[in-house]
Order: C-alpha cells, then sequence, then structure tokens
C-alpha cells in the first residue's frame, strides 16, 4: 500500500480508502450478515488501507467500531459524518453534537480523525459555517474529534458550498465528486486544496455510470444529443475503450480508479463494496500506475467540460 499525508493535518493514509456508505453499506445494502461485513473492513486493513469513512446516516459505524477493535489506534484514520439538513429542516448545533457524540459511541473511540459536515448544500453553507462550526469548534478543543472536513451535495454540481469551504480556515479536508466524465473539481477545486493544504478524498471514482453494462454507452449517447459531447462519439459502442489496451488500463473500471488516484490534489480515492473480490480488485487499481500521459490527454480534452455527469444519488450501486 502507498501512503500520504492527507492535506496538511500531519495524518498519514492510505491512498485507498474504505468508503462504508452507498448502495452497498460494506454489504449491509445487499443482505450480507454484521459478521460478513465486519470481515470487509478487517480484509481492507489486511491490505493495507488505513482510512475508513462511515456516516451517521449510513448506518455502519457501529460495525466499523467492531471491525478495528484491538487495532493499534495510531495505525489506522477513521472518518465520520453528521448530516446537517437542509431548507427548513436545517440541524441545530446540539442535533449535531449529539451526533458526534453518538458516532463515538459506535465506534468505540474516543476521539475521530476527521469529523464531516455531511453532504452541505449551497444554500445551508452559510448555516453550518456561521452556526454549527462554532459549536463544533468547542467539541474539538475537548478532544473529540481531531480535524473538522465536508462533504459536498450531489445536487452541487457546481462545487458551489466547496468553492467556499477551500477558502476557511476551519475545514482542513474535504469530500468531492470527481470521476472520468465529471472532472471540474480538477481546475475548480483541487488548485486552491494543494495551495492551502487542505486533504482531499474522493468520492464517486466508480459509480454505476462505468460499472452498470450499457450504460456509460446510453449517457454518452444523451451528452452527444445535447450537445455536450463530438457528435462522432453517437455510434461509438465502447466511448471509453481506447483506455484498454496492452500498456494502459486493464478495464474501464481499472481506468476509472487509477485516474483519480494519480489526479494532482488527490489525496485519498474511496471505494465501497460487500464483496470481497472488489475489495482486492479495487485496492490493486488504486495501486497500479498512471495512465498513459496520451489517454489523460485525450480524455481530459474530449471529457473535461462536463459538469454533474454520473453522480447518482445516495442509495445507488458503487462497486
Amino acid at each position: 500500500m502507498d501512503y500520504t499525508t492527507l492535506g496538511n493535518t500531519g495524518l498519514r493514509v492510505s491512498v485507498a480508502g474504505l468508503g462504508c456508505g452507498g448502495f452497498s453499506r460494506i454489504g449491509q445494502g445487499t443482505g450480507k450478515s454484521e459478521a460478513e461485513s465486519v470481515a470487509i473492513v478487517k480484509q481492507a486493513l489486511d491490505l493495507g488501507v488505513n482510512f475508513i469513512d462511515t456516516a451517521a446516516a449510513y448506518g455502519t459505524e457501529s460495525i466499523v467500531g467492531k471491525a478495528i477493535e484491538g487495532v493499534d489506534r495510531d495505525s489506522i484514520v477513521i472518518s465520520t459524518k453528521a448530516s446537517v439538513g437542509h431548507g427548513d429542516a436545517l440541524r441545530s448545533p446540539e442535533d449535531v453534537v449529539a451526533s458526534l457524540d453518538s458516532s463515538l459511541r459506535n465506534l468505540r473511540l474516543d476521539c475521530i480523525d476527521v469529523f464531516h459536515m455531511h453532504r452541505v448544500l449551497p444554500e445551508s453553507y452559510r448555516h453550518v459555517r456561521q452556526v454549527i462550526v462554532p459549536a463544533l469548534a468547542v467539541e474539538q478543543q475537548k478532544g473529540k474529534f481531531k480535524f473538522l472536513g465536508v462533504t459536498e451535495a450531489p445536487e452541487d454540481a457546481e462545487h458551489e458550498s466547496l468553492t467556499q469551504a477551500v477558502e476557511e480556515d476551519c475545514f482542513r479536508v474535504i469530500m468531492v465528486a470527481f470521476h472520468m466524465l465529471n472532472q471540474s473539481a480538477r481546475t475548480q477545486i483541487f488548485p486552491t486544496t494543494v495551495d492551502n493544504g487542505i486533504g482531499v478524498l474522493i468520492m464517486f471514482a466508480v459509480r454505476l455510470l462505468f460499472s452498470e453494462p450499457g450504460r456509460l454507452t446510453r449517457v454518452v449517447r444523451e451528452l452527444v444529443d445535447q450537445r455536450k459531447l463530438p457528435a462522432e462519439l453517437r455510434d461509438e459502442s465502447a466511448p471509453l475503450g481506447f483506455l484498454v489496451h496492452e500498456a494502459g488500463a486493464r478495464s474501464v473500471i481499472d481506468a476509472a480508479y487509477r485516474y483519480c488516484r494519480h489526479t494532482t490534489g488527490s489525496d485519498v480515492v474511496l471505494f465501497g463494496t460487500g464483496n470481497p473480490d472488489h475489495v482486492a480488485a479495487n485496492v490493486e487499481s488504486i495501486m497500479r500506475a498512471p495512465l498513459p500521459a496520451a489517454d489523460v490527454q485525450k480524455l481530459e480534452l474530449v471529457y473535461g467540460a462536463l459538469t454533474g455527469v454520473g453522480l447518482d444519488r445516495p442509495g445507488q450501486a458503487t462497486r
């Protein structure tokens, strides 16, 4: 496993991180037993994955807590989240602090490494920054968590919330939607995170767009019809097939993980699954060398202007 420092937090993290949400929720969303889900977490740890991301909303914190029991605390980095609400249902500071305390109990920890404000929509950002963050600063001083983070909502395709967050001193880690057909963070977010020493977690590296047979071809045709992609791609049966060759990627999924891993500004690429075979395969892809420069250049030239493509809502599948 390769390790890096998460922004300027000082946390040494594996470049592959286990995500415990999505459709699978480490197997809980697909009918696996708690023991099977615990085994998924332990398998990832055995492969050198030391970054584990969960959330109160996922219902997997207690599983992570069981899986890491007895593991050297200094050898793992745990990330979890509290939902902040939206519209007329914005959560109070007291509710968010209560969520933090519940997460500590579920995870069986005295201190969480990264505590995120979860799915912050642009219209909720001011409430989070001005009302919730000051209350959490008090809890941080008590030693309940080390670093505060923020994750964007899939609906925020233009990264409006993160554009504000990366200019703040309070948020030291962000989670951003980034993949081969949704590259906008590469120019809109990553230059600032690099300059400001903010840790970056990549979500949505592989979604239904790349893993469901026929979906990529269908989406590309729709984008051609919307004049967002060149017309010649409409009849292409394998729009990203140029990435798969002997000197390049083994598959589109392999390419997806490697592209995200080796894009400047990326620290941890999250993957989620309830399938033990996929754990090893995903880690292997994330650990492989960068894609050939010519392939990356073509990928960014053809697809780099797209925004908001393939941002599946929570509850949909991820590999």
